[in-house]
């Protein structure tokens, strides 16, 4: 195991729901990545977009070497494949980190998921077949998703393919909640790369976006 290295995926939705809130998107994602190469050790990214498609936008580029998202990058359009868009990730690292030799393999390896719509059209992957395979990675090799989900039942849906509520957070899907969102994941990546254990980090890291949340949605 490669001590410091740790492989970051990121799971992004450019479905068409996400319309209006393209720069929003694009400007927090490229906060977070500034955010992340000033921080210790080293990582790899890897970015996948979905829409009613899956695109593998960054395939474990070095992190210093990931170039700024730009709006030729991320533009909305289509529907919601985020069974399809999550088991692809998985499966890809999955065989990566099988196959690198025994000290190339990353030390931590951690997914984020963000959509602001529920699963509609993928074709691959099912529920069951995402949970079973989320499930073996934790369980085996100790990796971390961080579910975050507007429009929905955040905690509920992250349920359904195998990631606690501890690691799951519905956000307001307008400029402000996407602001608060990468804020609140990019020092949630920073913590878990720095820690020794990962898993020790607990629900508190969702409180920013918990609070922004409610703060609009109070009666």
């Amino acid at each position: 195991m490669k001590k410091n290295l740790t492989e970051l995926v990121f799971i992004l939705d450019r479905s068409g729901s996400m319309g209006g809130l393209e720069q929003d998107t694009i400007g927090g994602f490229n906060a977070m990545l500034t955010r992340q190469k000033e921080q210790e050790g080293e990582a790899n990214v890897t970015t996948i977009l979905f829409d009613h498609e899956v695109q593998l936008l960054h395939d474990r580029f070095p992190l210093k070497d990931v170039a700024p998202l730009t709006e030729k990058d991320y533009y909305v359009r289509g529907c919601t494949a985020l069974l399809d868009a999550i088991g692809y990730g998985v499966e890809k690292m999955a065989n990566i980190q099988r196959h690198l030799p025994e000290s190339e393999r990353a030390e931590k390896v951690i997914f984020v998921i963000t959509t602001d719509g529920l699963e509609n059209a993928s074709k691959r992957f099912s529920y069951e077949k995402i949970r079973r395979m989320i499930e073996q990675e934790k369980e085996q090799y100790g990796w971390e998703f961080l579910f975050l989900g507007a429009d929905m039942d955040a905690v509920k849906e992250a349920a359904r393919f195998g990631i606690s509520s501890d690691r799951a957070v519905r956000f307001e899907n307008d400029a402000q909640g996407v602001a608060v969102n990468y804020h609140a994941v990019s020092e949630t990546v920073c913590r878990m790369r720095q820690a020794d254990c990962p898993a020790s980090i607990g629900a508190e890291w969702k409180e920013e976006i918990e609070a922004d949340f409610q703060k609009r949605h109070q009666q």
